[in-house]
């Protein structure tokens, strides 16, 4: 029996024992029973029975269990076990040891890295391993006091050089593995540009063609890049402006031709990477003589100022003062109305002086040196320092309960005054308490208070104090209310569905600006108001959307930030009931073709919309009106067919639901038929296909005109051909009596064949002596030519030149041409 029993019990193994796996890493492990077991389980190092999930995996079968472990984390090391169960409940169990460690691994290690001239560079290297790697930096020329390596492996460099840039290796290294890595960082040092000048100002001559070269030298890393700018306005190269850059880091600019508006500042500014370095250069223009000696002089308000001004010349100038506000000028022992300035001095040399110095003196003064030679002109600027002065003249503020107001301490001073807010003897500090804040900003002082209660109303002060003194002024903080009501509420161009509300401003609006007014308006059957607020502050209210024939009553009030005031006393009235609607305003404008454009401006439509216009129109001389309806939303109607030439009489009406407007009426003029041809057939050719047209035109006439005189008259440049063609087959004496018949032909009894002339239809046909020629109607053949008389002219028979329109039908029948000109 115990032989039998020790046979069934369970043998556990795991295929590996101890485990050292690479946190990323993937792994499994397999669990095999001898014996039958009934129940197979893994579990974690905290004790807890893995349950397979995404990352930890289980594929239990019936002797044997995998474990799998995805993406491996350092969390995941300690002691697995693995433990079956028999059918009696005996358990059996087999363990693995898991260790995890971190391989080495350089996270987001950028080269090269950039830094700064002069700054404490730190050169990141940011390693990571399990257990933690010891690491080691390497620099081929030398470690120096200035590098030291940080608690987190970053090598730190203070005060980085230019000398400092290079390669630097980072290693890391695991001792337990033996295991080691590196990486090579390049180091970067930018040095912002340096800019010196060899002179800063310089002086010319006006229009001598002189020029002048500004130098600007620069260094840094990498190489600046060198602009030249004026007026804040960055110069290009020109006819007037020299640019050069050459080796070394000198860049020049030459003014050339100089004018004396070339004056003033020049700026060289110099740019890289690690920063930006401009230096003013200056240029004087002027003609001799020259000011050598005139400086900025600073006084105080009430004492005195005395400004020297020395020139020098060749021959000396006489210098003379301007006063720049006013341009009062002072020579040698002139004063001003005051006799607070006096000037002593001639020869190139003088004194201004100013007693008992005024606000007023402060500005520019400008030194004049003039001679025969030329003159030369220099300024100074007389600073004046005075204690604080108030220049708020609002001292009492309004606010309410839970509004934030700022009382405004506006302070001009020289030099700046520091300022300070008391309330009740305690000063209030900059940061303020938990209902006020302090903010100055350019010479104010703005003290921000939220009052919370009534102990916060009352009187604040503010003091303003400088090196020549102190003042103080003092605000009140009242409490503000809302506005009263308006009043004088009047109605006007009241219509059926508008009117306009006008009122006068309240008498007090609180002590805070009312920011709108607000209207109410209802029916007097009516229990509900509406509401029409106003655009800003205007004191007039347009109410749209009435009902015509109604009575409303209206009423307003203002509103300010505390809030609504009372209503005003209520005012009624009516509006007006719907009639028939004012006539309608008409423009004319022509259209295309036989149409014209009538435009239709609706007037007052009598509190309905207009359903429709009734357009009755016709010619001066016709009785009958045509009529056409246009509705009443369009803006025009378009009358068509119209005749040309003629004029035409509108008259227009306006309906709506209660009936028609009075008519208005208006007339119009149509042109006469525009010329087809030209207008249209014509309009999209040029000028070649147009001559080709007129070409082609002119020989079917003059074919058509051959044709009509060959059977008509036996003549023309058909009838020699055929004359030619016969006399080929004819003898000399048929030849002759042949050209004896071809003139009796000709002759015709004494007359003539007329001249065929083609005229245009706006010409009118007339005889030689000026009468006009009967014009038939085009269906009605022309009799026999009128036989027109020979006139001797040379000794020969030649044609009258009379001439008439003739007109060529395929019937061979010749017609006059009806005048087509009217429609």
């Amino acid at each position: 029996i115990l032989q039998s029993l020790s046979i069934t019990v369970l043998q556990v193994s795991i295929s590996l024992n101890k485990v050292e796996l690479s946190v990323g890493e993937s792994k499994f492990f397999k669990c095999t029973v001898i014996g039958e077991p009934v129940k197979l389980e893994w579990f974690n190092p905290q004790g807890e029975r893995i349950v397979s999930s995404q990352r930890v995996a289980l594929h239990t079968g019936e002797d044997s269990s995998r474990l799998t472990i995805y993406n491996a984390v350092v969390e995941d090391a300690g002691i697995y076990r693995c433990q079956t169960t028999d059918a009696q409940g005996q358990t059996q169990e087999a363990t693995m040891v898991l260790e995890m460690y971190q391989k080495l691994t350089f996270r987001d290690v950028r080269s090269p890295q950039e830094f700064r001239h002069g700054e404490a560079a730190e050169v990141v290297c940011d390693v990571i391993a399990s257990p933690a790697p010891a690491v080691s930096w390497f620099y081929q020329k030398g470690f120096k006091s200035r590098f030291q390596v940080l608690p987190n492996n970053n090598l730190q460099i203070h005060k980085v050089t230019k000398a400092d840039e290079g390669v630097y290796r980072c290693e890391a290294r695991v001792e337990a593995r033996g295991e080691i890595d590196f990486v090579d960082i390049e180091v970067v040092v930018n040095v912002p540009p340096v800019l010196s000048i060899l002179q800063q100002s310089f002086n010319a001559t006006a229009d001598y063609q002189e020029s002048v070269t500004f130098t600007c030298v620069t260094s840094g890393s990498p190489d600046p890049d060198v602009t030249w700018h004026r007026k804040g306005q960055r110069l290009e190269r020109s006819e007037q402006y020299v640019l050069n850059t050459m080796e070394g880091g000198r860049s020049t600019l030459t003014i050339r031709n100089i004018i004396q508006g070339d004056g003033g500042g020049y700026t060289c500014r110099a740019t890289n990477k690690a920063g930006a370095e401009e230096r003013e250069l200056f240029l004087k223009v002027f003609v001799q003589p020259h000011i050598t000696q005139l400086r900025n002089v600073t006084a105080v308000e009430g004492s005195a100022a005395m400004i020297s001004c020395v020139a020098e010349g060749e021959p000396l100038p006489e210098i003379s003062w301007r006063r720049a506000n006013d341009g009062r000028s002072f020579t040698d022992g002139d004063k001003s109305q005051d006799g607070r300035m006096d000037v002593r001095g001639r020869h190139g040399k003088s004194m201004l002086t100013i007693s008992g110095v005024k606000l007023t003196d402060l500005g520019r003064f400008d030194c004049e040196a003039l001679s025969r030679i030329g003159g030369h002109q220099k300024s100074m600027f007389l600073d004046i320092e005075y204690m604080p002065k108030f220049q708020t003249n609002q001292t009492i503020f309004y606010s309410w309960e839970g509004n934030p107001v700022n009382i405004s301490c506006d302070v001009k001073s020289n030099p700046p005054a520091t300022m300070l807010w008391r309330r009740e003897r305690l000063t209030i500090s900059a940061e303020g308490t938990a209902n006020t804040r302090v903010h100055t900003i350019d010479g104010k002082s703005l003290l921000e208070v939220t009052p919370v209660s009534d102990r916060d109303f009352g009187r604040y002060n503010c003091t303003a104090r400088n090196n020549i003194g102190a003042k103080y002024q003092e605000f009140i903080l009242a409490q503000a209310d809302v506005p009263s009501n308006p009043y004088s509420v009047r109605l006007s161009a009241v219509s059926q569905r508008i009117a306009t509300v006008t009122f006068m401003k309240p008498d007090s609006h609180g002590g805070v600006p009312i920011g709108h007014y607000l209207v109410n308006y209802k029916d007097v059957g009516s229990q509900d108001w509406r509401d029409v607020k106003s655009h800003g502050v205007q004191t007039i209210v347009l109410l749209t959307g009435l009902e015509p024939n109604t009575t409303y009553e209206v009423r307003v009030a203002a509103a300010n930030g505390k809030g609504q005031g009372e209503f005003s006393h209520t005012e009624s009235f009516q509006t007006l009931p719907i009639r028939e609607p004012s006539p309608p305003a008409v423009h004319g404008q022509r259209g295309m073709g036989k149409a014209y454009r009538l435009g239709l401006v609706k007037q007052d439509d009598g509190g309905m919309p207009i359903v429709e216009y009734i357009v009755k129109y016709k010619t001066d001389k016709e009785e009958q009106w045509m009529t056409k309806l246009v509705s009443g939303q369009q803006d025009f109607a378009l009358l068509q067919p119209l005749q040309w030439n003629t004029r035409y009489e509108v008259e227009i009406t306006a309906r709506n639901v209660k009936g028609l407007s009075e008519p208005t009426f208006y007339q119009f003029f149509m042109p006469q038929k525009p010329d087809i041809i030209a207008d249209s057939l014509f309009s999209g050719l040029g000028l070649g296909p147009v001559v080709g047209l007129g070409l082609v035109v002119l020989l079917l006439v003059l074919v058509l005109v051959d044709v009509s005189c060959y059977f008509l008259r036996q003549c023309g440049l058909l009838m020699c051909i055929t004359r030619k063609l016969c006399s080929k087959k004819t003898a000399t004496s048929g030849k002759s009596k042949e050209m004896e018949e071809g003139k009796a032909a000709y002759l015709g009894d004494g007359s003539k064949d007329p001249i065929v002339e083609m005229r245009t239809e706006e010409e009118r046909i007339t005889n030689h002596d000026g009468s006009p020629v009967h014009e038939p109607n085009e269906t009605t053949p022309l009799t026999e030519p009128e036989k027109l008389p020979l006139k001797e002219e040379n000794g020969k028979e030649t044609l009258k030149p009379d001439m008439i329109e003739i007109k060529v039908h395929s019937d061979n029948s010749i017609h006059t041409k009806q005048d087509d000109s009217k429609a």
